[in-house]
């Protein structure tokens, strides 16, 4: 199957969000055109194959590792999660092609995972196929040289919605058994839907077509898949979870619904008792949305820096 680079995914995702909407304004058009034309003309992004592991019978359940480089003993692990508006997307074209070198040279086992999407899929699947994807690493944890105390999970976009929705709904990890324990930290970059319904409220115009088609119109379900909701319903503080809470860090650029809802969730995992960083950077509309996941892992990116530094912080506790 011939794979599209990320920045035709997102000009399909445009494209098709228009096509399905009659009432679209001109100048909700012109825009979508416009940012689809200029991510387009951004180029692709590809990465270099690592091991192939299979975590479930599904052909979309795979995922791709790289060792720690220059280490001694287990190493922790980062699990990365793709963005795609949960319904396209690939760990081949949406992981950006500096994590996979940058990180297992600081001496961190890396691996990108794909996802089943919707519409064959639900985004509870999708969640589930992330909190199995991470067992079955951890499974494999002495074959692969990963510390099972030390491990993160991070994503883009809708990947940064997942891995919020996994550190924060324990449900998915205990049906794949593990816990809210089995996680040291959490970065979730540049998301917004951490409230889904709030984000159906005042999120683009344009991307109301892809919530509409992950999230449904069901209320009790947006608010059952929001990362902010969870940690207000779930704090972890309480008798079931004590002292167990993730380290989270917050990753966004300036686009103003992303701010909105990553100030949101920074507010409810404090409350909730779950240590929480939050980091902005330069960058507006899709343009920032696309570069801050690209760029991440260059080391002259100033992102790069932040989650350098927050790592070796998390790890040395």
């Amino acid at each position: 199957m011939r794979r599209i680079p990320i920045a035709g995914l997102v000009a399909l995702a445009l494209a098709g969000a228009l096509d399905a909407s009659a009432s679209a304004r001109p100048g909700d058009r012109i825009r979508a055109a416009l940012a689809a034309r200029m991510v387009r003309d951004d180029g692709p992004d590809q990465i270099a194959p690592g091991e192939t592991l299979r975590y479930g019978a599904d052909p979309a359940q795979s995922l791709s590792f790289w060792h720690a480089r220059g280490v001694s003993g287990p190493a922790p692990l980062i699990v990365y999660v793709h963005g795609g508006g949960w319904s396209r997307g690939s760990k081949d074209n949406a992981t950006g092609r500096w994590k996979v070198e940058h990180f297992p040279g600081e001496g961190y086992a890396f691996a990108t995972i794909d996802y089943r999407l919707v519409p064959g899929a639900t985004v509870e699947d999708e969640a589930a196929d992330v909190a199995h994807a991470l067992k079955a690493l951890l499974d494999r944890a002495a074959a692969l040289g990963i510390d099972r105390t030390r491990v993160v999970l991070m994503g883009h976009s809708a990947g940064a919605h997942l891995v919020a929705l996994v550190g924060t709904d324990e449900w998915y990890l205990r049906a794949a058994g593990l816990s809210f324990g089995t996680l040291a930290g959490v970065i979730p970059i540049d998301g917004a839907a951490y409230d889904v319904p709030a984000q159906m409220a005042d999120g683009p115009g344009i991307m109301q077509q892809t919530y509409r088609a992950a999230f449904g119109t069901d209320p009790v379900r947006q608010r059952a898949l929001s990362p902010t909701l969870a940690a207000r319903a779930h704090p972890f503080g309480s008798a079931s979870v004590p002292g167990s809470a993730p380290h989270f860090l917050l990753l966004h650029v300036q686009r103003p619904d992303g701010v909105r809802q990553a100030e949101a969730l920074e507010t409810a995992l404090q409350a909730a008792g779950a240590p929480v960083e939050r980091a902005g950077f330069e960058g507006t509309g899709l343009k920032g949305h696309m570069t801050i996941n690209r760029k991440l892992g260059d080391p002259d990116y100033l992102a790069t820096g932040a989650v350098d530094r927050w790592l070796k912080r998390l790890f040395s506790r």
